[in-house]
């Protein structure tokens, strides 16, 4: 089963639709709703992560999923991911970055789309307490990090999980600044992620007096401001653009030594198909997926309102088959 085929319902055209739609209003689940069970870990840092944990019988195998921008557990494709996971009797975790978790975290930092220092850790945990195959996730930021962590393990990557997969991912980072900046990305997108993440930003000065500038942060109305003032500076890039530069996982991908899934729609709204790389680019061991059709991370199937199944199924035995 492959998504690269991948065609969206006749009543959801377009990819706005087909990325607003799923995360809204499409089923995510069949039968009881998923109930997790949470754990909190110490971070070396001296902060926590918290881990929201659905279990299954000693051996089985562990789906790790890394969520998007102010995502977490109960993002629409997480629940998802877990629905497949509960139907297989797979082991599921969803390890939530600094501050996603509802709950602020301790630190001066917070999270970014390069943040591979946190996927190895958390990786690396895992590894120690799980006895069977681990197979990572990654949607849309969590995609590009966990991409990135691949890029700079290289061989050793597969010490610690059999295989990767991202879905919808920022490969290129300053091209999917600019389309979420622009238009009607700039008025939903830009809007609903800023009324999140201002806020949380706003908190952790008040935790850390001085640690960036307020009315530079007030003043902030897109990502690149926010990252600029918030984003760069508070994990060691220069700016904005030192940060998109240095994050992206598009130029590393041939760096990559163990079975990768890219999963990338050509109408995501995020992802411009014009940096969409093709298999010469990218090396022999990544595997590309490129529907027409999707959005970001949507790919809804059925009749309305849709339902959710069909990444999960699709990426879920992917992996599977690189055991």
């Amino acid at each position: 089963m492959s998504i690269d085929q991948y065609a969206a319902p006749w009543w959801l055209p377009g990819g706005q639709l087909q990325t607003l739609w799923p995360a809204r209003l499409s089923r995510r689940w069949t039968g009881e709703a998923v109930r997790y069970r949470r754990e909190r870990w110490l971070a070396p840092d001296a902060d926590f992560v918290d881990a929201d944990w659905l279990d299954a019988p000693a051996g089985a195998t562990l789906l790790v999923l890394f969520h998007g921008l102010e995502g977490s557990s109960r993002s629409h494709y997480a629940e998802a991911f877990a629905a497949y996971a509960r139907q297989q009797e797979h082991s599921y975790v969803v390890p939530h970055f600094r501050g996603c978790s509802g709950e602020l975290n301790r630190g001066p930092r917070a999270y970014h789309s390069g943040d591979f220092e946190e996927i190895g850790w958390i990786l690396s945990r895992l590894r120690e307490r799980h006895k069977g195959p681990i197979l990572a996730i990654g949607i849309s930021l969590g995609g590009n990090a966990l991409l990135r962590w691949a890029e700079e393990m290289g061989g050793q990557a597969s010490r610690f999980v059999s295989a990767v997969a991202s879905v919808s991912a920022p490969l290129d980072l300053a091209a999917s600044g600019r389309a979420i900046g622009r238009g009607f990305n700039r008025q939903a997108y830009t809007r609903m992620f800023l009324a999140s993440m201002k806020p949380k930003a706003l908190e952790k000065l008040a935790q850390y007096p001085g640690l960036f500038d307020l009315r530079a942060m007030q003043a902030a109305r897109d990502l690149y401001d926010f990252d600029n003032v918030f984003t760069a500076p508070l994990h060691g890039f220069r700016n904005t653009e030192d940060y998109w530069e240095r994050a992206s996982a598009l130029p590393q991908l041939r760096s990559i030594r163990l079975p990768t899934l890219l999963v990338n729609a050509r109408n995501d709204p995020f992802v411009p198909a014009a940096i969409l790389p093709d298999q010469q680019r990218v090396g022999e061991y990544i595997s590309l997926w490129q529907p027409d059709q999707g959005g970001h991370v949507g790919f809804a199937r059925g009749a309305p309102p849709g339902e959710l199944s069909c990444l999960p199924e699709a990426v879920g035995a992917w992996l599977l088959a690189q055991r």
